[in-house]
């Protein structure tokens, strides 16, 4: 599937990003820009700071014994990134069920003002004593329902999506 045709202003619609970062020398790769092991790394420091928002917590976690598991992600990669740039990445939340979180992730190269790569996820709340999925805490649930309601007034459409919760 094509990745859809998205602006930089169109996803900065979304408000401001979840997390910045200047690209470093140590991630390109032979071909001179960011190899594709790093994408995975800006999305899940992007992800710790979405679940915070969540109050989703590295504090929670401990008192509950709980964690998140990412279930199923695709990532499209639109234009390179190379080392020096600077990237910004942004979340859309478009559904939520009891015990699953589905989002889309966008980088941003500010530097280029061009969208880079695009993350498709389906991320579980999960209690570790069991190491199975759980429901969300009432107060997270509420805010992901929030977060929804917020994006779905963006001016773009949600683009083709291969998952569902």
């Amino acid at each position: 599937m094509k990745p859809p045709k998205l602006s930089a202003e169109q996803i900065r619609e979304l408000g401001e990003p979840i997390y910045r970062t200047t690209i470093p020398a140590s991630w390109a790769d032979t071909n001179g820009h960011v190899n594709v092991r790093w994408y995975a790394v800006l999305y899940d420091d992007a992800g710790d700071v979405l679940h915070d928002m969540h109050g989703l917590t590295l504090e929670l976690h401990r008192a509950r014994n709980s964690g998140t598991m990412d279930l199923e992600h695709h990532t499209h990669f639109v234009s390179e990134v190379m080392p020096g740039e600077s990237v910004a990445v942004y979340v859309r939340a478009l559904e939520v069920n009891a015990k699953r979180l589905h989002y889309l992730m966008f980088v941003v190269n500010e530097s280029k003002n061009r969208l880079s790569s695009i993350f498709e996820c389906i991320n579980a709340f999960v209690d570790l004593n069991f190491r199975k999925t759980a429901p969300w805490p009432v107060a997270s649930f509420a805010l992901m329902e929030d977060m929804i309601e917020a994006h779905s007034k963006v001016g773009w459409p949600v683009p083709p999506t291969t998952m569902s919760v």
